[in-house]
């Protein structure tokens, strides 16, 4: 029998050989204190000259022979005096694991990889499924401690369970309150704060009790798991959602016509769109219910309408769109170019050739609804290569006693390439 040769330390820092030691820890450093920390973490910790965490993390760890120093708030104006530091012994202690929404990536962000290296801890996520007995694979993990609350609502639906990392009781009282008015009032919250230390309570209560303020809060409640219950309206995760989920005054790409269109579009993660023409941005805001990595850019020239697209992205949860209230082309200049462009309106000739000079090889999905700008679809099918493809859709209308079909206006939609080089081609070539 041969003999293996004995595994690393989990938390052994792993420095190429000939290549210098990191002059940066970054330390998940949970309620436990020192003694959650590997032996690797703890000889970090005590090779570093200047210790740099949250009050919190401070008052855990205790007297130190190294110089402590409070992270400031906000985060970001953190960044620059750690840089000042680079090549000293430094330790950030961070909470849990520090790349699951936590603050490692923003850190490394800003620093070669040679100079840091990391010593993840237990995150709040694994400490609240524990608690509860939970699939942590099966749950939402969200970290919202930072970022609105209303990202929770694409997963909010009956029997969902989510684990979200909070900012502080009000962040608390407002998810309860989203929850009522979403229609999920009798969902089951468990408060959770201090998890995996001495100091570790949990607090449950329905939305609906802790909207009202029962039971008393936690003083700094870190996590909120939530079981959905309740008869509100979930967000489908198939496109084509409902026309009554935007807010619209009639320029809406109606509910069958999205469907088809977003299978056009094809969304693929980390993907940018800009929705041309968004109207209601119905288009634009499925496409970022698609993938939470997908990015879009609305630009609508109508002032009503950009802040009605806004107030359905913050409704549905995607507040990360971005919405440019000008008219393109000419609004186009100096934005994030596109991976796939969608023309809902305002097809042009002028449009067309400064996506041409700005945009080659995006993908692109264009509908028309009346006849000139269809048969401007067609010419350009013929000049770019594509699909071609007409959209007739009726639905039923009372007329007397009886029923009849009323169709809607005929819809053409292209299906293209901005073309490159190599001229125009299918969409799904």
């Amino acid at each position: 029998m041969v003999n293996a040769p004995p595994l690393p330390d989990r938390d052994a820092p792993t420095t190429p050989p000939g290549a210098s030691a990191p002059w940066l820890s970054v330390i998940g450093f949970g309620e436990d204190g020192l003694d959650g920390l590997g032996a690797a973490a703890r000889a970090a910790l005590d090779e570093a000259e200047i210790i740099i965490g949250a009050a919190r993390h401070i008052d855990i760890l205790g007297p130190a022979r190294a110089e402590t120093r409070i992270w400031p708030v906000p985060f970001a104006d953190g960044i620059a005096p750690l840089l000042e530091l680079a090549g000293r012994p430094v330790a950030v202690l961070v909470s849990g694991d520090p790349f699951w929404f936590g603050a490692g990536a923003s850190l490394a962000a800003h620093l070669p990889k040679a100079a840091w290296r990391a010593f993840p801890g237990v995150s709040s996520f694994s400490l609240a499924a524990a608690r509860l007995g939970w699939r942590i694979e099966q749950t939402r993990c969200l970290g919202l401690h930072a970022a609105p609350l209303a990202r929770m609502r694409p997963h909010i639906a009956p029997g969902a369970r989510l684990i979200v990392l909070l900012r502080g009781p009000d962040a608390a009282l407002e998810a309860a309150r989203l929850l009522c008015e979403w229609g999920f009032g009798g969902s089951d919250l468990h408060l959770m704060s201090a998890l995996g230390g001495p100091r570790e309570t949990i607090a449950r209560a329905s939305a609906e009790d802790l909207a009202e303020g029962r039971p008393a809060l936690p003083a700094h409640p870190a996590a909120l798991a939530i079981e959905v219950r309740g008869d509100g309206r979930a967000i489908p995760l198939a496109s084509g959602i409902a026309d009554e989920f935007f807010d619209h005054d009639g320029q809406i790409t109606k509910r069958p016509a999205r469907a088809l269109t977003l299978s056009a579009l094809a969304p693929r993660p980390g993907e940018l769109l800009w929705d041309i023409g968004a109207g209601a941005g119905s288009v634009g805001l499925e496409w970022l219910l698609s993938d939470p990595s997908c990015a879009c850019t609305a630009i609508e020239a109508n002032p009503e309408r950009a802040a009605r697209i806004k107030a359905n992205a913050r409704a549905l949860g995607v507040d990360r769109l971005e919405v440019v209230l000008a008219r393109a082309p000419d609004g186009l200049a100096g934005l994030p170019l596109p991976d796939v462009i969608f023309i809902g309106g305002g097809l042009s000739d002028a449009l067309l050739d400064t996506l041409r000079k700005l945009a080659p090889g995006a993908r692109l999905v264009a509908n028309a609804v009346t006849l000139g700008s269809q048969a401007q679809l067609m010419r350009l099918a013929q000049e770019w290569g594509g699909d071609l493809l007409r959209i007739d859709l009726a639905t039923p209308r009372k007329v007397g006693e009886a029923e009849i079909w009323q169709p809607a206006a005929p819809l053409v939609q292209l299906a293209t390439r901005v073309p490159g080089k190599g001229g125009g081609e299918a969409m799904q070539s």
